[in-house]
């Protein structure tokens, strides 16, 4: 029994001197931290980015794929009724020019 209160007593003391250099360790590098002069180098990940330049990046990737498919479709049409992409264009420049198709309201729809 006294073999196992000794050794109990030096388990407790490791725990308190691993505790102290611990917390030693601790107030050093907050003492760092508020250091103007330290050259403490705080690692840090990617810059954080705003939700608002988030969903831009999607709107664009968005507004890219409707431009892809837009073209995909119309080149299909162009095909499909024998036009050439000139007779196309004259068409849609004259429905602009008489405000009947406004270039930047044309919803595209996704099929």
């Amino acid at each position: 029994m006294k073999y196992q209160k000794v050794q109990k007593q030096l388990d407790e003391r490791e725990k308190l001197r691993k505790f102290r250099e611990l917390d030693d360790a601790f107030a050093q590098a907050l003492r760092q931290l508020e250091d103007p002069n330290s050259g403490f180098d705080i690692p840090t990940g990617p810059p954080v980015r705003s939700i608002a330049a988030l969903e831009a990046d999607d709107q664009a990737a968005r507004a890219s794929e409707q431009d892809r498919l837009f073209n995909q479709r119309l080149k299909a049409l162009i095909e499909e009724y024998g036009l050439s992409e000139r007779d196309v264009s004259e068409v849609i420049q004259i429905l602009v020019d008489y405000q009947l198709w406004e270039l930047d309201k044309t919803p595209v729809a996704t099929h």
